[in-house]
């Protein structure tokens, strides 16, 4: 990436370089512990792959920094990462993870480079994305070689074309209630794989978290998930779709600390805060009102959650300052 001088980082920008760095951080810390313990040589190649793409990531982020004249964030190290503390996810799970990367990578890059307007910049997070989207189809044509991948649901073919003309397609609340369409189908197959996801993370992390609050706040989290597995299979199961079976999330039992507390916390913001991006979408295009509703509330929800987390992360100076405006009445004030 070559500096430009001449035309500074606008506030998008800014944020866009600050919150891939952070995460591009955790992941390395991660994805080198996995390392230690994945076993399956095609799980692995995956693995090192994403860790490969993270650590590049990184050291881009770092030399922007240095040719803006930045502060780099303090970020995360190998002080947050006990590479040698047991195994603590089975190596399908580890490759569920990894994929999970590479569509929250997708997700995120599409956005960023919306509002990135230096060319360089824009070129940088366009091959982020590129990478982002060969992560996710490498891991997933694993996952379908070993038999680990769960289809969508299937749905009989449309046989001809239709206008909607009832209003009872928007119904939900009261009465019958009309089939789902594939669209909002979708959506709870993929909120459904999230959460059943998550929540085996937040189990995971509730184990090797060395604070009570911490593990507190991962229980909670995982009780969360669980509870909005529940919404979306009764959903599903409503209009007579096969629910997907588990997804062979397994954790062990072991509770020997393998990320520190504020990397833990970061973390876990993170997938909420995509996660609220992911029900904002799903919302957006579920026309039934209980659906529309249900999506709502779930977002209050995870909202909370979320609030309280960086309410932890400020108590105990884990979280870090993004780049800000400045404050103006400060500066009259001298």
């Amino acid at each position: 990436m070559t500096s430009h001088d001449h035309i500074k980082l606008t506030a998008s920008e800014l944020s866009n370089f600050f919150m891939s760095y952070l995460q591009d951080e955790v992941a390395v810390c991660v994805l080198s512990y996995f390392l230690e313990h994945v076993e399956d040589p095609d799980i692995r190649a995956c693995v090192e792959y994403a860790k490969e793409l993270s650590e590049m990531h990184v050291d881009i982020d770092r030399k922007l920094f240095n040719a803006e004249g930045m502060a780099t964030p303090v970020g995360f190290t190998e002080q947050d990462v006990n590479v040698k503390a047991p195994r603590l996810f089975s190596d399908p799970m580890i490759l569920q993870y990894v994929t999970n990367l590479g569509i929250l990578g997708m997700g995120a890059y599409s956005t960023v480079i919306a509002s990135s307007a230096r060319r360089d910049i824009r070129e940088h997070f366009t091959a982020c994305l590129q990478s982002s989207a060969e992560l996710f189809n490498r891991c997933t044509n694993v996952l379908q070689e070993k038999g680990l991948y769960i289809r969508s649901p299937y749905i009989p073919y449309p046989k001809l074309s239709e206008y909607v003309e009832k209003q009872h397609f928007l119904a939900g609340w009261k009465g019958e209630q009309r089939p789902l369409t594939s669209t909002e189908i979708s959506f709870l197959y993929l909120n459904l794989f999230r959460n059943s996801l998550g929540g085996a993370i937040l189990t995971g992390f509730a184990q090797v978290a060395e604070s009570k609050e911490v593990r507190k706040f991962m229980v909670r989290g995982s009780e969360i998930a669980k509870h909005h597995e529940a919404v979306f299979s009764k959903f599903l199961s409503e209009s007579n779709v096969t629910t997907p079976v588990s997804w062979a999330l397994a954790v062990t039992d072991t509770q020997e600390p393998v990320f520190s507390d504020k990397l833990l916390m970061f973390h876990t913001n993170a997938l909420n805060n995509a996660g609220m991006s992911f029900y904002g979408q799903s919302l957006a295009g579920s026309p039934r009102r209980d659906l529309a509703t249900a999506y709502s509330r779930l977002m209050v929800e995870v909202g909370e959650y979320v609030m309280d987390g960086t309410q932890i992360m400020i108590e105990n100076g884990w979280l870090e300052k993004p780049p800000s405006a400045l404050d103006r009445k400060d500066l009259a004030k001298g």
